[in-house]
């Protein structure tokens, strides 16, 4: 990747991290939009398999987002800008909030405004459940599908812990590549 485009890179993800609020899941539609519509450098399936390593990591989202996508985009140079981008607008912003403490704390303007706030991180999240869920069903794969359906049932009905189903997850995802591989060498 050369030079120009990693300094586009660094500039994207500190643009989607200073103007992401809500946490990392909120930057999965932005991460999409400007990555696979805007710049044209991911297709949309693999900014969705990108987002699922992303979220099957331990640690924060937007992090790990922007280290697979800064590795499929430019390697080891892409994953340090990406991420040197993506950690200093919450840096400074925690910096400063830390610093003034007080002063937010008893401060109703700014407590009814993390309450709106934190409808508008609701509706993104919804926005992202819903693309990634219309993608699957776009491909028409019955097993995603099931796979998606079932795991849905299992924490919301069921309340099976989360760690379990991406566990169960990720098993099925290896004995059906395993099973794949052996089905192409043949």
């Amino acid at each position: 990747m050369s030079k120009k485009k990693l300094i586009t890179l660094f500039f994207s993800t500190l643009y989607l991290s200073a103007f992401t609020f809500g946490g990392g899941y909120v930057i999965v539609t932005l991460m999409r939009k400007k990555f696979v519509s805007e710049y044209h450098w991911i297709d949309e399936d693999e900014m969705l398999d990108l987002i699922a390593i992303a979220q099957s990591s331990p640690g924060a989202i937007a992090v790990n987002g922007a280290i697979v996508v800064g590795y499929k985009l430019a390697g080891i140079a892409g994953i340090i800008v990406s991420v040197i981008a993506t950690i200093i607008p919450p840096f400074v912003v925690i910096s400063f909030i830390s610093f003034c403490y007080e002063i937010f704390r008893t401060n109703i303007i700014i407590a009814l405004i993390l309450e709106g706030m934190q409808a508008g991180v609701g509706a993104v999240i919804a926005a992202v459940v819903f693309e990634m869920a219309a993608g699957i069903f776009h491909e028409k794969n019955i097993f995603s599908l099931f796979i998606m359906i079932s795991s849905f049932i299992l924490t919301y009905f069921l309340n099976i812990n989360v760690i379990y189903i991406i566990f169960i997850c990720i098993m099925i995802g290896l004995i059906k590549t395993f099973l794949w591989k052996g089905r192409v060498k043949s």
